[in-house]
């Protein structure tokens, strides 16, 4: 099988890591990239649509047909936002997408970018947590084909990308110390978009991936028989 798979918040750093790396990928044969502005790319399997609110598809479903993936990496760092404007974006919007998407092309795989300390149980005493812990439990519940939640730590960004937060390249020397003495809060971007695309072709044994399923699976290291 091969990819036909929509990207969202591909001019923010995790959404660029993840279209550079499926542009690279011979597993994946088309891309759309849905998003309010232009990225900047050109290429033979890339087209984007540039559509304003989010909220209301309407006007280009006729676009999101015939995809067979979604990885979705749209959002917004919680620092100096509202709570009700962080939760209409990284919720109500996140919804609307994934439930426009799963009424057109139910068979499709729905891939949410989260992050690392998302609470599943709804219970943290972080507004940030609890909202993406809500966004993937209703995510999960939604009649996709598939449907995976990633929670990446701390990323090093894919080489060549441009849309990296000054404050990413400020701190990008201190990587590699969190990687070597916590392993388990940090992992390469490239990581993150390998993961993705293995998380279509093969599945995973469960729904929420946290950095060493993510690492494991864009490294090959899942076992075959405990492959969904």
């Amino acid at each position: 099988m091969k990819i036909r798979a929509i990207i969202t918040g591909a001019t923010g750093m995790v959404g660029e890591g993840v279209l550079l790396e499926c542009l690279r990928s011979s597993d994946v044969e088309a891309i759309l990239v849905l998003g309010r502005k232009p990225i900047g790319i050109k290429h033979r399997k890339l087209r984007e649509v540039l559509h304003a609110d989010f909220q209301n598809l309407s006007a280009i479903e006729n676009e999101l047909t015939g995809y067979n993936a979604c990885f979705f990496c749209a959002g917004i760092s919680s620092v100096g936002v509202s709570k009700p404007e962080y939760e209409r974006i990284t919720h109500d919007l996140t919804l609307h997408v994934a439930h426009t998407l799963v009424r057109l092309s139910p068979e499709m795989t729905f891939e949410y970018v989260s992050g690392d300390g998302t609470d599943s149980r709804e219970q943290s005493r972080s507004h940030w947590a609890r909202v993406k812990g809500r966004t993937e439990n209703e995510l999960l519940a939604l009649p996709f084909r598939q449907a995976y939640m990633f929670r990446p730590g701390l990323m090093r960004p894919v080489p060549g990308q441009r849309n990296v937060p000054r404050l990413m390249r400020a701190i990008a020397w201190f990587y590699p110390v969190v990687r070597r003495l916590a392993p388990a809060h940090a992992c390469e971007l490239r990581d993150v978009g390998q993961a993705m695309i293995a998380a279509v072709l093969e599945g995973y044994p469960q729904p929420v991936l946290e950095v060493a399923d993510i690492v494991a699976l864009a490294h090959g290291k899942v076992a075959a028989h405990s492959r969904a």
